[in-house]
């Protein structure tokens, strides 16, 4: 009631020129300096010391400002409460930081994404909201890849395919031959049984001084399809150029045989194999229908001579040599060869 008291302090001031409000000051007032009565004087007074009062119980019993709730994860404050509109009543000073307490309450909003994290504190787990989860960024829609997808355009199994064995080509045209056989290499993954691919792989492994690897491609091809007599030969002539690779050999020409019978040079090729494995009947038999391809071939006529010389027919081989002879396209050596052989024959027969 300090303000109060003030007031009426201020206003018993008022009365005598000094400022005491002792009696001796006081005087009366003559009727002719009487302005106005002494009720309203009185009642005046009455009503300043009421209006008073009731400022000053507006003023200290205003209701507080409801505490704020602070969230450590850094949510902004609230604005202030604007005061009540008392002249008298100073304007509250803005606060400047809010000091955390012992045992700060969070809010139960969410904390703003741009928030700092949360210090770490000690709190009550019923008091304490979770703070808000980062926010999930939705992942990006997985890109649509089709290997049948090529620059937009739907590109078929069989595509594709031709499509790696043409950029093969096109490397091995470009003298990089390592990528050119990775390339080949990829049209085999695709399809195994394409025959330009893996000709072609075989040829480059050969050129590399990579036999090994050569035979096993081949090996892989006839597995998918025996019906190939051109690779049963090459993969013959690897598998004799091995010790001991004869049985080897011989078991591939044997597997493709049915699908070359009309191939002359095959049944050649497997004669001169059944001949070099002590096989002669056998290897006579391929020579003679080898020659029915090509009635012409000296070679094969020699051939057929050595098989009946091996097997104990010496008229048979002896004819066979002549024809070779006769036909005169033989090279230097083999005639030379044919020539002794007739020598051989013609002195075994005269004695």
């Amino acid at each position: 009631m300090s303000l109060i008291n003030k007031m009426l302090q201020d206003l018993d001031a008022r009365g005598t020129p000094d400022g005491r409000a002792d009696a001796g000051g006081i005087r009366s007032v003559p009727e002719r300096e009487r302005g106005v009565s002494r009720a309203l004087v009185f009642g005046g007074a009455a009503g300043l010391t009421a209006a008073a009062i009731a400022l000053g119980w507006v003023y200290w019993k205003r209701p507080p400002v409801p505490p704020v709730l602070v969230s450590v994860a850094g949510t902004p404050l609230p604005a202030p409460l604007p005061a009540p509109a008392v002249a008298a009543a100073p304007a509250p000073a803005p606060v400047a930081e809010v000091p955390v307490a012992p045992e700060p309450v969070f809010q139960a909003e969410e904390a703003p994404a741009a928030a700092s994290p949360p210090a770490k504190a000690r709190r009550p787990a019923e008091n304490i909201a979770r703070p808000a989860a980062a926010p999930v960024a939705k992942p990006a829609a997985p890109a649509v890849a089709s290997e049948r997808i090529v620059d937009g355009k739907q590109v078929t199994p069989q595509q594709r395919v031709e499509n790696a064995y043409r950029r093969a080509l096109g490397q091995l045209e470009d003298g990089r031959v390592s990528e050119a056989m990775l390339a080949l290499q990829q049209t085999l993954q695709l399809d195994p049984r394409h025959q330009g691919a893996r000709e072609t792989l075989v040829r480059l492994l050969l050129e590399a001084q990579r036999p090994d690897d050569a035979a096993r491609q081949l090996q892989l091809s006839l597995a998918l399809d025996p019906k190939q007599p051109a690779q049963a030969m090459m993969l013959a002539r690897l598998q004799l150029d091995k010790p001991n690779g004869g049985p080897a050999a011989l078991d591939t020409l044997m597997r493709s045989l049915p699908y070359a019978a009309e191939n002359g040079d095959y049944r050649a090729f497997l004669a001169g194999v059944l001949q070099r494995e002590q096989r002669y009947r056998e290897a006579a038999e391929q020579y003679q229908l080898a020659l029915q391809t090509a009635p012409d071939n000296s070679v094969w006529w020699m051939g057929l001579g050595i098989a009946l010389q091996a097997d104990n027919h010496p008229a048979q081989a002896r004819q066979a040599f002549e024809r070779a002879r006769g036909l005169q396209t033989l090279s230097p050596q083999l005639q030379a060869f044919v020539e002794r052989k007739l020598v051989q024959l013609t002195a075994a027969a005269a004695k």
